[in-house]
């Protein structure tokens, strides 16, 4: 029974000296309604499995005028040369009365993606159904903004990404990272502190053009310091900045 006990008092020893937590925090911004909310983000790292779990939250004025309140992210996956590998992408999502759930189950072996949905009203179940996307990443939303700063390997070029969690988009993503020399332009929405800064592309109809551009600016960390999506209708620009 002793020999027992010690091992399990190693066992948790070892988890926990071997585990890697970080905690990163941004406050959001949208438009003529300022800050509207905080996403708050627990990223752990235990030998090869990772775990992210995002929690956004609506605040103030914002909270009153839209009807979703709440969101929780969810990445569960393994570590592979450094980067970050989905294997469940969960969203939740709560409304007035309504909870909208989206699990994105990745299966590498066979390259598929199967999303299943539920829906409940009030506390029923009204939507209980699965799908399998069109297409395969081995990133979804989360993995893809915390992979970014390895995922780059040489600024003053164009890379393109397939991400879990874009449907409509077919999951892609296109990224434009310029030289330094190039990055001024840049500055006026992020600031100059950044290491390096990126551009991405995004077809949604909720932009005011065809196309919205979110600007973003990476820390000396690796981590998203700031993002800016630009021209969504009606409101103008929103964005998120890492807390102090």
């Amino acid at each position: 029974m002793l020999k027992k006990i010690l091992f399990v008092t190693l066992f948790m020893s070892s988890t926990i000296l071997f585990a890697q937590v970080t905690h990163i925090n941004y406050d959001a911004k949208f438009g003529i309604f300022g800050t509207i909310g905080s996403l708050k983000t627990k990223l752990t790292k235990n030998g090869s499995k990772y775990e992210i779990d995002t929690k956004m939250a609506l605040t103030g004025l914002a909270k009153r005028l839209f009807s979703r309140h709440k969101g929780r992210y969810i990445s569960k996956g393994h570590i592979s040369n450094g980067l970050m590998i989905t294997d469940l992408y969960q969203v939740i999502e709560r409304y007035d009365d309504m909870v909208v759930s989206k699990e994105y189950w990745t299966n590498h072996k066979r390259k598929k993606v199967t999303l299943k949905i539920k829906k409940w009203k009030s506390g029923k179940l009204i939507e209980n159904r699965k799908e399998r996307l069109k297409f395969y990443a081995k990133d979804d939303l989360l993995t893809f903004y915390f992979n970014l700063d390895r995922a780059i390997t040489k600024k003053g070029k164009k890379y393109h990404f397939k991400v879990v969690g874009l449907e409509k988009q077919k999951g892609r993503i296109a990224i434009t990272v310029p030289s330094p020399s190039k990055s001024d332009s840049y500055k006026k929405d992020l600031g100059d502190s950044a290491n390096w800064y990126a551009k991405a592309l995004v077809y949604q109809k909720n932009f005011r053009k065809k196309k919205g551009d979110i600007l973003m600016s990476v820390s000396e960390d690796g981590y998203i310091k700031k993002a800016v999506i630009k021209d969504i209708l009606m409101y103008g620009d929103a964005s998120i900045e890492r807390a102090k």
